[in-house]
């Protein structure tokens, strides 16, 4: 039977992340290449019994946080406050006027939670009211005093390690974020020490130890690690393209219009770099060519813009859980001179990938005037693409 509750969650993502080191706040710093915030988010704006993602951010973070998570659907962000309890209130406030049923409210520090965690959550929350999902504390805890000497060793077989998200009714975590305000109380560490004050009872329910919250700059170097471990399917594809020259004032090349004396003739904008990474990318994940993904007999790719189609490719590794590790083109033209374009060339193709500009190599030559290409009657380009894919059961990848 179909859940008739209806649940939210709240992403909290207003906080500056400062034991992370540098380079920004954390959750938009990047996880194998993937920003934190996208990977914490997409969980949720996917999975079926969420309702509405309210982000919580730093109004000063907005042109990043719109970047990191571009392609999600979300509700437009809360402004964050000074500390993590008014940037949560923040959020239940803005949800207030069509409140859900159910809220959760999670890190977006956290950017491993899964779809079977937000599931077991939203039952939680559904059974108990208040609920937080935890992990077994398996090394001794030592209990110290001001001086540092032990004081006590506790019962691990009683102590749990918290995380998010946590799982709430609505209309009392709410309430007692409000009565929290109003008696001055802003030293919560998280949600459900407020609804243990308020005098809620709070459940527990099984985590994910998986689910780590990112907080030192050691921990995204492990993580990252981690993640280039499970990318060990390494792929490498192939692609090649030609078009013949037309009447024009330009071309397309490597996503730059280029000034020229022809123009090419071609379905799309013709731009043989681009449509040479293209079928390299897709060859990498033996996913056909773009002639099959995008035929040049269908009407709707009639000068089209090939930087869509690149970006295609590279959805299509994403959607496999997969990573590009390298990209390169060559041009074989005579005119126009590649040299002066390279770099603004590699740019563009770091601007439509996402890739860092690193992981990026144009180069061109000339056929030293023989064949097509020498007599300028067009211009071609092949390309390589290395793609990584995480291996799935029984080494087949994913």
């Amino acid at each position: 039977m179909a859940n008739s509750r209806r649940t939210a969650a709240i992403i909290v993502a207003g906080g500056r992340g400062l034991r992370a080191g540098a380079g920004g706040p954390k959750q938009y710093r990047t996880l194998a290449g993937q920003p934190v915030i996208f990977r914490a988010m997409q969980p949720f704006c996917t999975h079926p019994e969420i309702a509405a993602v309210q982000p919580v951010t730093s109004p000063d973070d907005r042109a990043m946080f719109e970047q990191a998570v571009a392609g999600l659907t979300y509700r437009a962000p809360a402004a964050g406050g000074a500390t993590r309890q008014q940037s949560v209130r923040s959020g239940l406030e803005a949800l207030a006027a069509d409140a859900p049923d159910i809220v959760l409210i999670h890190d977006a520090a956290r950017p491993f939670v899964d779809a079977a965690l937000i599931s077991r959550a939203i039952v939680a929350a559904e059974r108990t009211g208040a609920a937080v999902p935890t992990i077994p504390v398996t090394d001794t805890i030592k209990q110290v005093n001001g001086t540092g000497d032990v004081i006590g060793t506790p019962d691990r077989a009683q102590l749990r390690i918290a995380q998010t998200p946590q799982a709430f009714r609505f209309d009392t975590i709410l309430e007692a974020h409000r009565r929290a305000a109003r008696d001055g109380r802003d030293d919560f560490t998280d949600d459900a020490a407020i609804a243990e004050w308020a005098g809620l009872t709070v459940a527990t329910f099984e985590g994910d130890a998986a689910n780590m919250k990112l907080t030192t700059s050691e921990d995204f170097v492990r993580e990252e690690l981690r993640l280039a471990a499970l990318l060990g399917d390494i792929r490498t594809g192939t692609g090649y393209d030609v078009h013949a020259f037309g009447d024009g004032d330009h071309v397309w090349l490597c996503g730059l219009k280029v000034p020229h004396n022809r123009g090419f003739l071609a379905h799309s904008d013709g731009d043989v770099g681009l449509h040479a990474l293209v079928d390299a990318i897709l060859g990498a994940l033996a996913d056909g060519d773009i002639g099959s993904h995008f035929p040049p007999t269908d009407p709707q790719w009639k000068g089209a813009a090939s930087d869509k189609f690149l970006k295609y490719a590279v959805e299509r590794v994403a959607a496999r859980g997969g990573r590009i590790a390298n990209l390169e083109v060559t041009m074989i033209c005579e005119r126009p001179k590649i040299g002066p374009l390279r770099e603004a060339m590699r740019a563009r193709i770091a601007e439509i990938t996402g890739l860092p500009i690193e992981r990026i190599a144009v180069k061109a030559t000339t056929s030293e005037q023989l064949g097509f290409t020498g007599r300028q009657e067009g211009i071609a380009a092949t390309a390589s693409a290395t793609v990584r894919l995480p291996w799935g059961p029984n080494g087949l990848s994913g």
